[in-house]
């Protein structure tokens, strides 16, 4: 029996880094526990993530052989659970859906993107702005890609918060994880079917008559995963980048004379604190003893993000080649990498920039040791963002 890391709980959250360190110890490959009773491996190394990303005769991406193993109300399912959708396949059924994605998101040209973001911030930080203080994860960084995703997909008003609330719980990995993520199905699927008899310009629409055909349940399970993957990191990516120019004192000028920007906050969250820490659940496709570790398709491995940047030691040839200070693997790697990255960057930068250009003496309420993360072993993510400006 080999003892196990739990990667959920306020001591993982408060310090997931040092948890990652312990971790590498270990190997490159760890035994952790998502939730109780929840086991998986972590690859905690640069290099040997590179090799599970990218090596699809090896690994797969379809869980539903671990999924058998686990109870019809777990709180990974939400996350983890097989969905005909890209996320979950592999070979000529990924490359249809992927592109169907990557279609989609080419309609959202950088100039409308960049357009609606400063239109957004700009409603966000008016509701605020005379009050002298608020809470930039409530009150910005969660709402704004929030209101922007759900106008591209021409989501009614009154089903937002609903959507809100669904897809936040989803990603807790906790009890009510799985009726949440039922209940996010259910506003999709009442939404597909409207813009099956009456489409609209909108990328439900979009999706639907793409030439690839999609299915109306292939079509509301892709919609539930790129409003998850669209909506949940890129707020935390918001918020983290924040956070780090409030508290890092390299950016103590940034807000005035922009020594530091905000690009390269969120470059460097994307390398020290990326959104999504741990995902990527691979899975073996027969009896494999990798890196020293026996493992069976049953055995999920994930690839930790964080850990792995924080172990990067790359020589000038791989960086180059990798992408030097753009390295990082908070957008996965191989045939799965995060087809939406450039429209998430131009999002947050954008979101940063315009936040302080409007409110220029921005400060944190609370010390930084105060700042809470939520627990979890997907996310990092804050609970809140407290700050005071001078009242505009």
């Amino acid at each position: 029996m080999t003892p196990r890391t739990a990667l959920y709980g306020p001591q993982f959250a408060a310090d997931p880094h040092a948890h990652y360190a312990r971790l590498r110890d270990r190997g490159p490959l760890a035994p952790v526990e998502l939730a109780p009773g929840v086991d998986a491996w972590l690859v905690t190394d640069y290099h040997v993530a590179l090799e599970v990303l990218r090596d699809t005769d090896t690994w797969t991406r379809d869980p539903r052989r671990w999924q058998a193993t686990q109870p019809a109300d777990s709180p990974l399912l939400p996350l983890f659970g097989w969905r005909p959708t890209a996320l979950f396949s592999d070979g000529p059924a990924h490359t249809r859906y992927r592109q169907v994605i990557t279609d989609s998101v080419g309609i959202l040209e950088p100039h409308l993107l960049q357009r609606d973001t400063t239109a957004v911030a700009e409603q966000l930080i008016a509701e605020f702005a005379g009050s002298g203080k608020a809470d930039l994860l409530a009150q910005y960084a969660y709402r704004l890609p929030l209101l922007i995703l759900t106008s591209w997909y021409g989501v009614p008003d009154p089903d937002i918060d609903r959507i809100s609330t669904a897809m936040n719980r989803s990603f807790e990995t906790s009890t009510g994880a799985a009726a949440a993520y039922a209940d996010l199905v259910a506003v999709i699927t009442e939404q597909v079917a409207d813009r099956r008899t009456a489409p609209r310009h909108d990328l439900i629409s979009a999706f639907l008559g793409h030439p690839a055909g999609l299915a109306d349940d292939e079509v509301v399970r892709h919609i539930t995963l790129t409003l998850m993957a669209g909506h949940e990191p890129t707020a935390n990516l918001i918020a983290n980048a924040l956070l780090r120019m409030l508290s890092d004192d390299r950016y103590a000028g940034s807000l005035h004379s922009g020594a530091m920007t905000a690009h390269d906050a969120v470059n460097e969250v994307l390398w020290n604190d990326p959104p999504l820490s741990n995902f990527s659940p691979h899975y073996p496709r027969h009896e494999i003893v990798f890196h020293g570790t026996p493992l069976t398709p049953e055995q999920p491995v994930l690839v930790s993000y964080a850990s792995a940047n924080a172990q990067a030691v790359l020589t000038p040839a791989e960086s180059e080649s990798l992408g030097g200070s753009y390295a990082h693997l908070a957008w996965g790697a191989g045939p799965h990498r995060c087809p939406a990255r450039q429209p998430a960057v131009l999002m947050a930068v954008t979101a940063v920039e315009y936040l302080i250009s409007r409110l220029t003496d921005l400060r944190l309420a609370v010390p930084t040791p105060d700042v809470l993360w939520r627990p979890g072993p997907i996310h990092r993510a804050l609970v809140s963002l407290p700050v005071e400006f001078t009242p505009v």
